[in-house]
C-alpha cells in the first residue's frame, strides 16, 4: 500500500507543481529548457508505475461489497469516460460534448474514477480511484480559478464526432482486452 500512496502523491505533486509554484516552474524551465518537460513526464510515468505496482501488490481489504450490477454500470460509464476524455482532442473546434464541458479530459478522468469506485469496494481501490478523483476535481477548480470565465468553443463538423465515436469504441475494446489479459474481466467472470 505504501507504493500506491507514494505513486498517488508523486502524481499529484508533479501535476500541481506548475499551478501551486508557477515561479519555481518557470525558473526550472528557464534553467533546463525543454528537458524540464521531460523531467515531469518521467515523474508522471514513475508515479503510474508506483501506483500500478502498489495497487497490484496490496493486500485485499474489503470495505464494502458492490452488487454485481455495478460492473455493468462501470462498463457504461467507461464508454462515456472515453468519449468525454477524447473530446479534448478536437481542436480548435470541439465535438458536441466539448462545447458543453469545459475540461473534458478531467471530467472523463473523473468519470473513470467514479466508475471504478462503484465496481470496487476494497481499500486499495478506494485510495487509488478516490485519490485520483479528488486530484481531478481539485485540478478543475484550480484551472477555473486561474483562467476565469469559459468561452464556449465553436462546434466541429460531424465528421469529427463520428471519428471520436469510432476511436472511443476501439479504445474501449483495447482497454477491455488488456483488463482481461491482466486477469480482471470487466464483463464478469475471471
Amino acid at each position: 500500500m505504501t507504493l500506491l500512496i507514494l505513486g498517488l502523491v508523486l502524481w499529484t505533486a508533479a501535476h500541481f507543481f506548475k499551478r501551486v509554484a508557477p515561479d519555481a516552474r518557470a525558473r526550472l524551465s528557464d534553467k533546463m529548457g525543454d528537458a524540464s518537460k521531460g523531467l515531469f513526464a518521467v515523474l508522471i510515468v514513475a508515479s503510474v508505475v508506483l501506483m500500478v505496482i502498489g495497487y497490484r501488490g496490496s493486500e485485499f481489504v474489503p470495505v464494502w461489497y458492490p452488487p454485481s450490477f455495478m460492473g455493468h454500470i462501470n462498463n457504461l460509464l467507461m464508454l462515456l469516460a472515453f468519449y468525454i476524455y477524447g473530446a479534448s482532442a478536437a481542436k480548435p473546434a470541439k465535438v458536441w460534448i466539448g462545447t458543453k464541458i469545459r475540461h473534458p479530459q478531467l471530467v472523463g478522468f473523473s468519470i473513470w474514477a467514479v466508475a471504478h469506485l462503484l465496481a470496487n469496494g476494497d481499500l486499495s481501490s478506494i485510495i487509488l480511484f478516490g485519490g485520483l478523483l479528488v486530484w481531478a476535481q481539485i485540478s478543475i477548480q484550480m484551472i477555473n480559478g486561474r483562467e476565469g470565465p469559459w468561452h464556449v468553443p465553436a462546434q466541429a463538423p460531424i465528421k469529427k464526432e463520428i471519428t471520436l465515436v469510432v476511436i472511443t469504441l476501439v479504445l474501449y475494446s483495447v482497454v477491455s482486452g488488456v483488463h482481461i489479459w491482466l486477469g480482471v474481466n470487466p464483463f464478469g467472470g475471471v
